[in-house]
């Protein structure tokens, strides 16, 4: 949804409030995001791993992170988290009434992502054959112990692989999402870079962001608007 002419007056008054160098660094950032890759993580119960998480995407330019509360809630860590997760949009799925995962994939499929689901066994396709090009791609990555549930596996529309090479056959879950994400993103960079937000999208995260780092940003958002009025 595009801003309104106010919002977009407001995004200029704080901007008054914020250094040209942070402005830049904001812009950069805003510029860098993407919605075409995201990730799912399916009853996580470990907070430092759901938060660990968090951050990765964060680094990696991702918006949105989607979390399926089933059997286990999710829990924030700020010691892992670095502040990272004000920055994005965690988008939970918690309802008592029905399958998580089955609402979560519901708007998945809306937004036109492909689901896959991560997977350590071989009929699975390696994360280094995956072409994010090809379309939107949304990576689910299951819990500590079990991994991703047999719903999942029932409900995905493939199954996706980190190549090992050793004895030990699973890794961490933060260090697979690590190594997959900067694997997708990797390859979308090598592309002139067309997976970004829209304008609308970079406005409305524009205006949030300038929220987060102006001081007081809800007495000066209030003066502001009574002066236009």
């Amino acid at each position: 949804m595009s801003l309104t002419a106010q919002e977009h007056q407001l995004i200029q008054h704080f901007a008054k409030y914020i250094t040209d160098h942070k402005k830049e660094f904001i812009q950069k950032v805003v510029d860098q995001r993407t919605r075409h890759v995201t990730v799912v993580l399916e009853d996580i119960y470990q907070s430092q791993n759901a938060s660990a998480v968090v951050r990765t995407c964060e680094c990696m330019g991702l918006q949105d992170v989607h979390i399926v509360e089933n059997t286990a809630k999710y829990e924030v860590n700020t010691r892992v988290l670095k502040g990272s997760h004000k920055w994005m949009n965690l988008i939970r799925y918690k309802s008592r009434d029905r399958n998580n995962t089955d609402t979560c994939f519901e708007q998945l499929r809306k937004q036109q992502y492909t689901i896959y689901a991560a997977d350590p066994t071989e009929d699975g396709i390696s994360i280094h054959d995956l072409d994010p090009t090809d379309g939107r791609i949304a990576v689910v990555f299951g819990n500590e112990l079990r991994g991703v549930s047999p719903h999942t596996l029932s409900q995905c529309d493939k199954k996706v692989r980190i190549p090992m090479y050793g004895f030990t056959e699973s890794l961490n879950i933060s260090v697979s999402v690590a190594i997959t994400v900067n694997a997708l993103i990797s390859k979308l960079r090598q592309e002139e870079w067309k997976y970004g937000l829209s304008t609308e999208e970079k406005d409305e995260l524009t205006l949030q962001w300038y929220r987060k780092v102006v001081r007081k940003s809800d007495v000066v958002e209030r003066e502001f608007l009574r002066t236009i009025q």
